[in-house]
């Protein structure tokens, strides 16, 4: 599998912050036991892993526009070219000393994800897509599972944590699924949980509330591995609304309406 030019000036930044994340990510665990703690630390190693990602990819494409995380917007040279990246996803984790986080790149252009990249350094996992070109996990090619029963679907979400809104409808929605699936998972990492809906691991995921940078790349992954990725409504506006639902052909439809059901009644 030979990746486009693109493909490789993205694998190309993530792989030069993830480095310093690797590194930062032991000292993580040292502060751990300090009384200051490692907050401090992880909001640094965030800013890092972000300014290394905007001058590997301003470098290779000067004239697209970045939406950041950290960093805010930059407007596009071209008028309709974006980065959208997520240096540190999985921040908590993190801060933690949990291994579980990712760095997420999209490429939007013209308000449609052309291309996107999650890349998991602990496990040296790299999943990436392109518009038209399928998704892949390093060198193997990657398809959303074929479950088509919801009692054997494991899903993934997200819980909204102290100070945000929508948790009545979390458990309203934890309540219609809880008891007709074999498990719903929550890791804490968005890019992530959308990548493995694309490699099979996963039958569905749905959060509501979240980023641009936490879905962007996700989006494609799963798209190109073969699923179905809309808003909880149904509808396509995930980077307007923040709420999304990624799963596979047969259980999308299913889950889409036990969610909707859900938040109705909750």
């Amino acid at each position: 599998m030979r990746k486009s030019a693109l493909i490789n000036v993205m694998e190309r930044a993530a792989r030069k912050a993830a480095r310093g994340l690797l590194h930062d990510l032991g000292e993580v665990e040292q502060l751990q036991v300090s009384r200051k703690g490692p907050a401090d630390f992880v909001s640094k190693a965030d800013v890092k892993a972000e300014q290394t990602i905007r001058e590997e990819l301003s470098r290779a494409r000067p004239d697209f526009g970045f939406i950041m995380e950290e960093g805010g917007r930059v407007d596009a040279p071209d008028g309709d070219s974006y980065w959208i990246v997520d240096p540190l996803d999985g921040t908590t984790n993190f801060l933690h000393g949990i291994p579980h986080f990712a760095i997420s790149i999209g490429l939007v252009q013209k308000g449609d994800v052309q291309a996107g990249l999650v890349y998991a350094p602990v496990g040296d996992e790299m999943f990436f897509a392109e518009k038209g070109k399928g998704a892949f996990l390093n060198a193997k090619r990657l398809r959303a599972s074929s479950r088509t029963k919801m009692a054997d679907a494991l899903l993934a979400t997200g819980i909204p944590y102290m100070g945000k809104p929508g948790h009545d409808t979390l458990r309203a929605e934890l309540k219609a699924l809880t008891d007709n699936v074999s498990g719903i998972r929550r890791f804490g990492v968005a890019s992530l949980d959308l990548a493995w809906v694309a490699a099979g691991r996963y039958d569905g995921f749905w959060e509501r509330g979240l980023k641009q940078w936490d879905v962007a790349a996700g989006i494609i992954l799963v798209r190109e591995a073969g699923g179905l990725v809309t808003d909880i409504k149904g509808g396509r506006k995930m980077l307007e609304t923040g709420d999304i639902l990624a799963a596979n052909n047969s259980l999308h439809a299913p889950l889409l309406k036990a969610l909707k059901s859900a938040s109705a009644s909750g």
